[in-house]
């Protein structure tokens, strides 16, 4: 089966139809609302606070209903039109709503918001889907503005589906180029099926900050320390202090 993402552009792929077939999805809707509540978890946002999340590539906006069930405000943005007039149209909806390509950089001021998360989206601009389009100008600009509109200290957790090594290498250099801090997070590595990924990334004052640590802590207990790669029986994590321009096939591929 074609990824959808070699079918059509996501605005003309999720039109009317494909919209109300992906919202009304009893599955799909419960695998997004998971992955959304891990990406939340990874932002390690501190505890009591309500903070303002931009939701990227939100789509019906299941992913940021959940934003809200974590008790955060959010502001979603997505290219489909279709997604976007369901989300408006959902009563549980209660967040800002924007069309916009992330390839093209987001249009939010410096600063705008403690964290992002972004389900399913950014392997999208790894494909060129018109004769125009250049994937890695796409990456970068996506990179560069989204660093940009977090406050500093700002993270995002970025849940996506790599098609090849060389796709998740640019996402990586890109998100490098950047600026970015971070690493990659992969839940249930072993398993084909419950296999996820999640850029988990960094806004810091490089100049000011110390490099005793990367994350300071996911889900309570897990470190991760530079020059140092942890793997635990259902997660693998990877830093970019291991200057990891290479994705490593046999690690992260790998299934039992």
């Amino acid at each position: 089966m074609s990824r959808p993402e070699h079918t059509a552009p996501a605005e003309r792929f999720y039109n009317k139809r494909e919209a109300h077939k992906y919202t009304e999805s009893g599955r799909l809707v419960q695998i997004q609302r998971s992955m959304a509540k891990r990406a939340v978890e990874l932002l390690n946002l501190p505890k009591g606070k309500s903070c303002l999340l931009l939701d990227i590539g939100c789509g019906s906006a299941i992913s940021s209903e959940q934003i809200s069930r974590e008790g955060h405000v959010w502001f979603g943005c997505d290219i489909s039109r279709a997604m976007l007039e369901l989300a408006k149209n959902r009563s549980s909806s209660k967040g800002d709503l924007a069309e916009v390509d992330m390839g093209v950089g987001i249009p939010c001021r410096s600063g705008s918001f403690d964290g992002a998360i972004s389900i399913s989206a950014v392997q999208w601009l790894c494909v060129k889907q018109t004769p125009t389009q250049n994937p890695t100008r796409r990456l970068n600009k996506f990179f560069k503005s989204l660093r940009r509109c977090l406050v500093f200290d700002g993270r995002a957790a970025l849940q996506l589906y790599p098609e090849n090594p060389d796709q998740m290498n640019a996402i990586l250099a890109a998100a490098k180029k950047a600026g970015f801090d971070g690493g990659l997070v992969v839940d249930y590595p072993r398993s084909m099926k419950a296999k996820k990924f999640y850029l988990c990334l960094w806004k810091r004052d490089t100049k000011r900050a110390k490099r005793d640590h990367i994350w300071s802590s996911i889900n309570g207990t897990t470190k991760v320390v530079v020059c140092e790669r942890m793997i635990c029986s259902n997660i693998i994590i990877l830093n970019f202090a291991l200057k990891l321009t290479q994705f490593n096939r046999n690690e992260l591929l790998k299934t039992s």
